[in-house]
């Protein structure tokens, strides 16, 4: 039986149940940063649902209560300034950018970071002593240069790289197109007219659904080696198709398998 994401989220005072020992329990803390959206109720749905981690925080604006034990919300102040975030502990960390939906209430009392904010955000996330850190970077499908897709696009991921995470996994997944802005006749017309070009993007830099995604996160977590490591919106969409998600990030990560064979890297 599958757990609504925002239904798992509690209150830090919640007294949690005591339970025996797991390898679940034995990954540590995760800290999610962005649990809205299509993907971050995914994200929540598959680590703290299926008990991926023996503890789970998700930073809100307010607090939410009643929910799965072993989870809870982390209230932060308005804005953002990481000197001034309380004092936080977590293993892992996962960074989500979609915008809460407008139809979901209470996923506006959750926080989402701006791309802009990633910096700062990797700065207090070190600190809390976070040594993981996977960011799913959203991008505008067919607008990110080849030379892009496989290294670090700027000056923010290359400042997040510097911080010294044992593991920093960027994960490009293409984002389907925003409704289009009201304007004057003309500009609907040159809107139109641009956005036939969306027939002429490549199968492979289409968006994905946000369940895989959110499995592609969770094996690449489970599997990756000490490094940095990007995954280009082509190796996303690879491991969407068929039953072949794990080889695929396996590939990718350059992880031998389980049988020892070598294959070659997406």
């Amino acid at each position: 039986m599958s757990v609504d994401p925002l239904q798992a989220l509690q209150a830090a005072h919640r007294p949690v149940a005591a339970r025996g020992h797991s390898p679940a329990a034995a990954a540590g803390t995760l800290l999610i940063a962005g649990a809205t959206g299509a993907l971050g109720n995914e994200l929540v749905r598959r680590m703290a649902g299926r008990h991926r981690f023996g503890h789970t925080v998700v930073l809100a604006r307010e607090p939410l209560k009643d929910g799965l034990a072993g989870v809870e919300t982390m209230v932060v102040p308005p804005g953002f300034d990481g000197t001034a975030w309380p004092p936080a502990k977590a293993d892992v960390a996962i960074v989500c950018f979609d915008p809460p939906r407008l139809y979901h209430d209470r996923e506006r009392a959750l926080w989402t970071p701006s791309p802009l904010q990633l910096p700062s955000l990797a700065h207090w996330l070190k600190s809390a002593g976070v040594h993981t850190l996977a960011v799913v970077q959203p991008h505008d499908q067919g607008r990110l240069p080849e030379a892009l897709k496989r290294g670090l696009a700027d000056l923010d991921e290359q400042a997040v790289a510097a911080l010294g995470f044992d593991r920093l996994l960027l994960v490009r997944t293409a984002r389907k197109p925003g409704p289009p802005r009201l304007a004057s006749a003309p500009q609907r017309l040159a809107n139109w007219m641009i956005s036939t070009a969306r027939y002429m993007v490549p199968s492979s830099e289409q968006p994905v659904r946000a369940a895989v995604v959110a499995r592609f996160v969770d094996t690449a977590l489970r599997l990756a080696p000490t490094g940095t490591h990007v995954a280009a919106p082509e190796c996303v969409w690879q491991a969407a198709q068929g039953a072949r998600l794990e080889q695929v990030v396996r590939d990718w990560l350059a992880v031998p398998h389980p049988d020892g064979a070598a294959h070659g890297t997406v």
